[in-house]
């Protein structure tokens, strides 16, 4: 087989590693209900009662901000997720693989399903709760869930793997992580609407890949008509072509870097 080429074996085996690790660690399990169950809670029932968007005078903060509370339990199950790729390689189990029939680009698709596996688990979760926040049968659209949430799952995870294999320790991997991630999270849409911002803050949402993911999420829990109410993408189509862009590009950074860095 040739070296750069992918190994269907060496994926598996990454992936279903990574997926035992997590139920391994209770802590992480519990973490990943109740940091994001208190976060909407909090913050959304802070925000409920002075939250007003013209043209969708019925939908309260708590509906409005849980498409970006799913999109952030993502992230974080991203970032978590991946940072497994620096333990590995100081651990020297990274070397062993690619010493064997696994090539990068196994690593990097080994990696990053067993990090999607994980994220889309903890926002399956986090969706139990979706009833509180307004989502009715009527309004739901699983299919188009689904879609987003894995190339949203993908996309992130991907970022992480391509960061995680330059960055050597778990630290500065968290600090690089938060300073580029939690800022696209903020200007995604997820906590204000992108009318309701300044000028220069609309320019950069607008051209932020995850405020497709948001937009994307709360299509599929409440609908069209919500979603274009709050200034959303034309269609889901434009959302999902856009985060399967989004993924496409950073997977192939992430072969780059594994490619390129003995």
């Amino acid at each position: 087989m040739a070296r750069g080429s992918m190994d269907v074996a060496t994926v598996r085996v990454l992936a279903a590693r990574d997926v035992t690790r997590f139920f391994r660690q209770p802590s992480r399990v519990i973490g990943a209900l109740a940091q994001p169950i208190l976060f909407w809670l909090v913050i959304g029932s802070g925000f409920q009662g002075s939250f007003r968007l013209p043209g969708a005078e019925g939908l309260g903060y708590m509906q409005y901000f849980f498409p970006g509370v799913v999109t952030m339990v993502l992230l974080f199950s991203a970032i978590f997720a991946t940072i497994t790729v620096i333990e590995d390689r100081k651990e020297g189990f990274l070397q062993c693989v690619l010493a064997g029939p696994g090539s990068r680009l196994s690593v990097v698709v080994g990696k990053a399903l067993g990090a999607s596996a994980i994220a889309l688990l903890q926002a399956s979760l986090f969706l139990l709760f979706a009833p509180l926040a307004g989502v009715t049968a009527s309004s739901l659209s699983l299919p188009l869930l689904l879609s987003v949430m894995a190339l949203t799952a993908l996309a992130l995870t991907a970022v992480g793997v391509s960061l995680a294999w330059w960055v050597q320790s778990s630290a500065g991997y968290h600090a690089v992580m938060s300073l580029l991630l939690i800022p696209m999270w903020v200007l995604s849409g997820a906590m204000f609407p992108v009318r309701g911002a300044g000028p220069v803050l609309q320019a950069l949402m607008y051209v932020n890949p995850m405020r497709f993911a948001v937009e994307g999420m709360r299509r599929a829990l409440y609908g069209d008509a919500v979603a274009a109410s709050v200034g959303g993408a034309a269609s889901a189509l434009v959302e999902v072509g856009a985060l399967g862009l989004f993924a496409v590009v950073f997977f192939a950074l992430a072969t780059v870097s594994v490619s390129r860095r003995p």
